[in-house]
């Protein structure tokens, strides 16, 4: 893939201050009828994660926009004690403002596809298509389970033990689903990055060590059950085949009134990136809404 130049910014919003990434097409590419891409990370981590898609999107002729979840690699500020995913969305509708983006095309993974289907319910008409991208549908019993293991929150000790923790919490994500569960039974078929890859990852979760575990806990509580039957503009629900969550993927694709399906290939490597961006660009540029595009399909009913 052509290498694209990633910038980097920080707005004001009223808890404090939102850090964002972005990629804009070089002049000869760029697509007036195109509104620009906004993308929302996973927990944990940072925007980081998605520099391949902004660069994906930035070739296709779009401007894309990652901020960091408040709390989150480089955004930091005030927060509820239990803050909820109304609360990120309300936080990165606060950013957008000060960015000046009006009206914009949204992709949100994991957490942040539950913050992105937050948006699109409190600010409809701001958001033209939604891409959400791999999202967890939970029984009571695993919900408690998760909310209970999945994000401890974490103070910093003298002994430096808190460093190992946060080591070992972002390698066995990539081996376990979840991460805690570290037996073959949980063991995750897609193995670990390179070392500095997930050096790389650790740095980013390491700066919001005391605050990662807020997006998470409230991604957990979110009740998409019942916000994703509400959602009324076009949305294409993907899932990588090797997202731990791709087991979920038709029982979430359900949950969304007239949505549409697809099945990618991540963004695990330039080809993999390249074919999961041309997915969403036949989404974004209508074809899936008139149930056309090659790796689209409407969902079953």
């Amino acid at each position: 893939m052509q290498k694209v130049p990633i910038r980097r910014g920080f707005v004001d919003v009223k808890q404090g201050q939102v850090h964002y990434r972005t990629a804009a097409p070089a002049a000869r590419r760029a697509r007036i009828d195109a509104p620009p891409v906004v993308l929302i990370h996973a927990s944990p981590g940072s925007a980081r994660t998605l520099e391949p898609l902004l660069a994906a999107f930035a070739l296709q002729g779009r401007r894309a926009i990652a901020p960091d979840t408040l709390g989150n690699g480089d955004s930091a500020g005030a927060m509820p004690a239990v803050p909820d995913i109304a609360f990120f969305a309300r936080v990165h509708l606060a950013a957008l403002d000060a960015l000046g983006l009006q009206r914009f095309d949204l992709y949100g993974t994991h957490t942040g596809a539950s913050i992105a289907a937050e948006i699109a319910l409190i600010a409809p008409g701001r958001v033209r298509r939604l891409i959400l991208d791999g999202v967890g549908i939970y029984t009571p019993e695993l919900q408690a389970e998760l909310l209970a293991k999945y994000a401890p929150a974490i103070t910093p000790d003298l002994q430096g033990q808190y460093l190992a923790w946060a080591w070992h919490f972002v390698r066995d994500t990539y081996t376990f689903w979840p991460w805690y569960a570290t037996d073959a039974l949980h063991r995750r078929p897609t193995g670990l990055p390179s070392g500095p890859g997930l050096h790389a990852k650790f740095v980013e979760v390491l700066k919001a060590i005391t605050t990662y575990h807020h997006s998470y806990r409230a991604a957990f509580r979110y009740d998409k059950a019942r916000r994703f039957r509400r959602l009324r503009v076009p949305t294409l629900a993907a899932c990588a085949r090797t997202d731990m969550l791709f087991p979920m993927h038709d029982a979430f694709a359900a949950l969304i009134p007239g949505a549409e399906k697809a099945a990618t290939e991540g963004i695990g490597g330039a080809a993999a990136t390249e074919a999961t961006a041309a997915i969403f660009a036949r989404f974004l540029d209508g074809g899936a809404g008139r149930g056309r595009g090659r790796g689209l399909r409407r969902k079953e009913r």
